[in-house]
Protein backbone atom coordinates (compact mmCIF):
# COMPACT_ATOMS: atom_id res chain seq x y z
CA UNK A 1 0.00 0.00 0.00
CA UNK A 2 1.38 3.41 -1.02
CA UNK A 3 1.44 6.47 1.25
CA UNK A 4 -1.15 8.32 -0.91
CA UNK A 5 -3.53 5.38 -0.68
CA UNK A 6 -2.99 5.31 3.07
CA UNK A 7 -3.81 9.03 3.28
CA UNK A 8 -7.09 8.51 1.38
CA UNK A 9 -8.02 5.69 3.75
CA UNK A 10 -7.18 7.96 6.69
CA UNK A 11 -9.54 10.62 5.35
CA UNK A 12 -12.29 8.01 5.01
CA UNK A 13 -11.63 6.87 8.58
CA UNK A 14 -11.72 10.44 9.90
CA UNK A 15 -15.06 11.16 8.23
CA UNK A 16 -16.83 7.94 9.19
CA UNK A 17 -15.46 7.23 12.69
CA UNK A 18 -18.03 9.36 14.56
CA UNK A 19 -20.98 8.36 12.40
CA UNK A 20 -22.98 5.19 13.14
CA UNK A 21 -22.01 3.58 9.84
CA UNK A 22 -19.00 1.54 11.05
CA UNK A 23 -15.77 3.20 9.93
CA UNK A 24 -14.11 -0.21 10.19
CA UNK A 25 -16.61 -1.65 7.74
CA UNK A 26 -16.24 1.28 5.31
CA UNK A 27 -12.42 1.25 5.28
CA UNK A 28 -12.32 -2.56 4.94
CA UNK A 29 -14.66 -2.42 1.95
CA UNK A 30 -12.41 0.23 0.37
CA UNK A 31 -9.26 -1.81 0.93
CA UNK A 32 -10.74 -5.07 -0.35
CA UNK A 33 -12.56 -3.59 -3.33
CA UNK A 34 -10.13 -0.81 -4.31
CA UNK A 35 -6.71 -2.17 -3.32
CA UNK A 36 -7.36 -5.90 -3.48
CA UNK A 37 -6.16 -6.45 0.09
CA UNK A 38 -7.16 -9.69 1.81
CA UNK A 39 -9.93 -9.47 4.43
CA UNK A 40 -7.52 -10.47 7.22
CA UNK A 41 -5.01 -7.72 6.34
CA UNK A 42 -7.81 -5.23 5.73
CA UNK A 43 -9.10 -5.89 9.24
CA UNK A 44 -5.65 -5.24 10.74
CA UNK A 45 -5.09 -2.04 8.74
CA UNK A 46 -8.59 -0.85 9.60
CA UNK A 47 -7.83 -1.29 13.30
CA UNK A 48 -4.59 0.68 12.87
CA UNK A 49 -6.50 3.56 11.22
CA UNK A 50 -8.28 4.11 14.55
CA UNK A 51 -5.00 5.29 16.11
CA UNK A 52 -5.31 8.72 14.48
CA UNK A 53 -8.93 9.28 15.45
CA UNK A 54 -8.15 8.01 18.95
CA UNK A 55 -5.48 10.72 19.27
CA UNK A 56 -8.06 13.28 18.11
CA UNK A 57 -10.30 12.26 21.02
CA UNK A 58 -7.39 12.47 23.48
CA UNK A 59 -6.61 16.03 22.43
CA UNK A 60 -10.23 17.19 22.15
CA UNK A 61 -11.07 15.84 25.64
CA UNK A 62 -7.64 16.32 27.24
CA UNK A 63 -9.12 18.02 30.31
CA UNK A 64 -11.52 15.14 30.89
CA UNK A 65 -8.69 12.60 30.59
CA UNK A 66 -6.52 14.59 32.98
CA UNK A 67 -9.46 14.56 35.38
CA UNK A 68 -9.72 10.78 35.01
CA UNK A 69 -6.03 10.42 35.92
CA UNK A 70 -6.22 12.81 38.88
CA UNK A 71 -9.62 11.79 40.26
CA UNK A 72 -9.39 8.02 40.26
CA UNK A 73 -12.62 7.64 42.19
CA UNK A 74 -14.77 9.76 39.87
CA UNK A 75 -17.83 8.28 38.16
CA UNK A 76 -16.35 8.93 34.71
CA UNK A 77 -13.18 7.06 35.70
CA UNK A 78 -15.19 4.07 36.89
CA UNK A 79 -17.26 4.17 33.72
CA UNK A 80 -14.13 4.04 31.56
CA UNK A 81 -12.54 1.22 33.58
CA UNK A 82 -15.63 -0.99 33.91
CA UNK A 83 -16.82 -0.51 30.32
CA UNK A 84 -13.31 -1.26 29.01
CA UNK A 85 -13.07 -4.49 31.00
CA UNK A 86 -16.42 -5.71 29.71
CA UNK A 87 -15.61 -4.59 26.17
CA UNK A 88 -12.89 -7.21 26.32
CA UNK A 89 -15.38 -9.85 27.44
CA UNK A 90 -17.23 -9.68 24.13
CA UNK A 91 -14.61 -8.03 21.91
CA UNK A 92 -11.67 -10.42 22.35
CA UNK A 93 -13.57 -13.68 21.65
CA UNK A 94 -15.30 -12.12 18.63
CA UNK A 95 -11.97 -10.86 17.28
CA UNK A 96 -10.35 -14.29 17.65
CA UNK A 97 -13.39 -16.04 16.19
CA UNK A 98 -13.66 -13.88 13.07
CA UNK A 99 -9.98 -13.00 12.53
CA UNK A 100 -9.50 -15.48 9.69
CA UNK A 101 -13.07 -16.04 8.53
CA UNK A 102 -15.00 -12.84 8.96
CA UNK A 103 -18.65 -12.41 8.05
CA UNK A 104 -20.18 -8.96 7.56
CA UNK A 105 -22.39 -7.06 9.94
CA UNK A 106 -25.08 -5.70 7.60
CA UNK A 107 -27.95 -7.02 9.72
CA UNK A 108 -26.41 -5.56 12.87
CA UNK A 109 -25.94 -2.22 11.12
CA UNK A 110 -29.60 -2.18 10.04
CA UNK A 111 -30.64 -2.98 13.61
CA UNK A 112 -28.48 -0.15 14.97
CA UNK A 113 -30.01 2.28 12.46
CA UNK A 114 -33.55 1.27 13.40
CA UNK A 115 -32.76 1.51 17.12
CA UNK A 116 -31.34 5.01 16.69
CA UNK A 117 -34.49 6.11 14.88
CA UNK A 118 -36.69 4.48 17.53
CA UNK A 119 -34.65 6.15 20.28
CA UNK A 120 -35.06 9.53 18.59
CA UNK A 121 -38.82 9.03 18.37
CA UNK A 122 -39.00 8.00 22.02
CA UNK A 123 -37.08 11.13 23.03
CA UNK A 124 -39.63 13.27 21.14
CA UNK A 125 -42.54 11.74 23.00
CA UNK A 126 -41.07 11.56 26.48
CA UNK A 127 -38.76 14.58 26.37
CA UNK A 128 -35.00 14.58 26.76
CA UNK A 129 -33.38 11.99 28.99
CA UNK A 130 -32.44 13.45 32.36
CA UNK A 131 -29.81 11.09 33.75
CA UNK A 132 -26.26 12.41 33.75
CA UNK A 133 -22.83 10.80 33.89
CA UNK A 134 -22.88 10.94 37.70
CA UNK A 135 -26.06 8.82 37.67
CA UNK A 136 -24.50 5.87 35.85
CA UNK A 137 -24.81 2.64 37.83
CA UNK A 138 -22.56 -0.40 37.65
CA UNK A 139 -25.12 -2.21 35.51
CA UNK A 140 -25.11 0.65 32.98
CA UNK A 141 -21.32 0.45 32.71
CA UNK A 142 -21.36 -3.33 32.23
CA UNK A 143 -24.01 -3.20 29.50
CA UNK A 144 -22.18 -0.34 27.80
CA UNK A 145 -18.92 -2.29 27.74
CA UNK A 146 -20.49 -5.53 26.51
CA UNK A 147 -22.24 -3.64 23.71
CA UNK A 148 -19.05 -1.81 22.69
CA UNK A 149 -17.23 -5.14 22.31
CA UNK A 150 -19.42 -6.08 19.35
CA UNK A 151 -18.00 -3.15 17.38
CA UNK A 152 -14.84 -5.16 16.72
CA UNK A 153 -16.92 -6.66 13.90
CA UNK A 154 -16.79 -4.62 10.67
CA UNK A 155 -20.28 -3.34 9.96
CA UNK A 156 -21.15 -2.91 13.63
CA UNK A 157 -20.88 0.77 14.55
CA UNK A 158 -19.17 1.51 17.86
CA UNK A 159 -20.55 5.05 18.00
CA UNK A 160 -24.06 3.96 17.06
CA UNK A 161 -24.04 1.02 19.49
CA UNK A 162 -22.78 2.94 22.52
CA UNK A 163 -24.98 5.98 21.85
CA UNK A 164 -28.05 3.78 21.51
CA UNK A 165 -27.29 1.94 24.77
CA UNK A 166 -26.66 5.13 26.74
CA UNK A 167 -29.74 6.91 25.42
CA UNK A 168 -31.94 3.90 26.06
CA UNK A 169 -30.56 3.82 29.63
CA UNK A 170 -31.85 7.39 30.03
CA UNK A 171 -28.52 9.26 29.81
CA UNK A 172 -28.85 12.80 28.42
CA UNK A 173 -27.78 13.26 24.81
CA UNK A 174 -24.78 15.51 25.43
CA UNK A 175 -23.40 13.27 28.19
CA UNK A 176 -24.01 10.14 26.08
CA UNK A 177 -22.02 11.62 23.19
CA UNK A 178 -19.07 12.57 25.41
CA UNK A 179 -19.03 9.18 27.18
CA UNK A 180 -19.19 7.37 23.83
CA UNK A 181 -16.18 9.31 22.54
CA UNK A 182 -14.09 8.95 25.71
CA UNK A 183 -14.52 5.18 26.14
CA UNK A 184 -13.37 4.69 22.54
CA UNK A 185 -9.77 5.45 23.54
CA UNK A 186 -8.99 2.38 25.71
CA UNK A 187 -11.05 0.21 23.35
CA UNK A 188 -8.94 1.29 20.38
CA UNK A 189 -5.68 0.82 22.30
CA UNK A 190 -6.76 -2.66 23.30
CA UNK A 191 -7.69 -3.60 19.73
CA UNK A 192 -4.34 -2.34 18.37
CA UNK A 193 -2.36 -4.27 20.99
CA UNK A 194 -4.43 -7.42 20.41
CA UNK A 195 -4.03 -7.23 16.64
CA UNK A 196 -0.39 -6.13 16.54
CA UNK A 197 -1.04 -4.18 13.35
CA UNK A 198 1.36 -1.28 14.02
CA UNK A 199 4.45 -3.02 12.66
CA UNK A 200 2.74 -4.50 9.59
CA UNK A 201 2.79 -1.30 7.48
CA UNK A 202 5.61 0.64 5.77
CA UNK A 203 6.53 3.68 7.88
CA UNK A 204 5.52 6.29 5.28
CA UNK A 205 2.16 4.62 4.71
CA UNK A 206 1.52 4.27 8.44
CA UNK A 207 2.43 7.94 8.98
CA UNK A 208 0.10 9.07 6.16
CA UNK A 209 -2.77 6.99 7.59
CA UNK A 210 -2.22 8.35 11.09
CA UNK A 211 -1.87 12.04 10.15
CA UNK A 212 -4.82 12.14 7.75
CA UNK A 213 -7.17 10.23 10.08
CA UNK A 214 -6.13 12.45 13.00
CA UNK A 215 -6.70 15.77 11.20
CA UNK A 216 -9.94 14.82 9.48
CA UNK A 217 -11.18 12.97 12.58
CA UNK A 218 -10.59 16.01 14.79
CA UNK A 219 -12.41 18.35 12.42
CA UNK A 220 -15.36 16.00 11.82
CA UNK A 221 -15.72 15.29 15.54
CA UNK A 222 -16.03 19.00 16.30
CA UNK A 223 -18.63 19.36 13.55
CA UNK A 224 -20.64 16.47 14.96
CA UNK A 225 -20.52 17.87 18.51
CA UNK A 226 -21.59 21.30 17.25
CA UNK A 227 -24.43 19.78 15.21
CA UNK A 228 -25.61 17.76 18.21
CA UNK A 229 -25.73 20.94 20.30
CA UNK A 230 -27.53 23.01 17.67
CA UNK A 231 -30.43 20.60 17.07
CA UNK A 232 -32.61 18.55 19.39
CA UNK A 233 -31.00 15.22 20.23
CA UNK A 234 -34.16 13.50 19.08
CA UNK A 235 -33.64 14.79 15.54
CA UNK A 236 -29.90 14.11 15.83
CA UNK A 237 -30.57 10.43 16.62
CA UNK A 238 -33.09 10.03 13.81
CA UNK A 239 -30.68 11.65 11.33
CA UNK A 240 -27.90 9.27 12.38
CA UNK A 241 -30.27 6.31 12.11
CA UNK A 242 -31.33 7.25 8.59
CA UNK A 243 -27.68 7.74 7.60
CA UNK A 244 -26.90 4.27 8.95
CA UNK A 245 -29.65 2.66 6.87
CA UNK A 246 -28.56 4.56 3.76
CA UNK A 247 -24.98 3.31 4.24
CA UNK A 248 -26.26 -0.29 4.08
CA UNK A 249 -28.24 0.39 0.90
CA UNK A 250 -25.13 1.93 -0.68
CA UNK A 251 -23.43 -1.45 -0.61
Amino acid sequence: MEALQGAVLGILQGITEWLPISSEGQTMLAMIGWLGISPADALSFSIFLHLGTMMAVLIRFRHEFLGIIRERDSKLTRTVVVSTLFTGVTGVPLYLLFRESFTGGRQATVLIGLLLIATGLLLRFRGSATRRTKDLALGDMVILGLAQGFSILPGVSRTGTTLTVLLMRGISGEDALVISLIISVPAVLGAIVLDGSIGALPQRTAAAMFVSSFIVGYLSMNLMIRFAKDVSFSRFCMALGLLTLLSVLAY
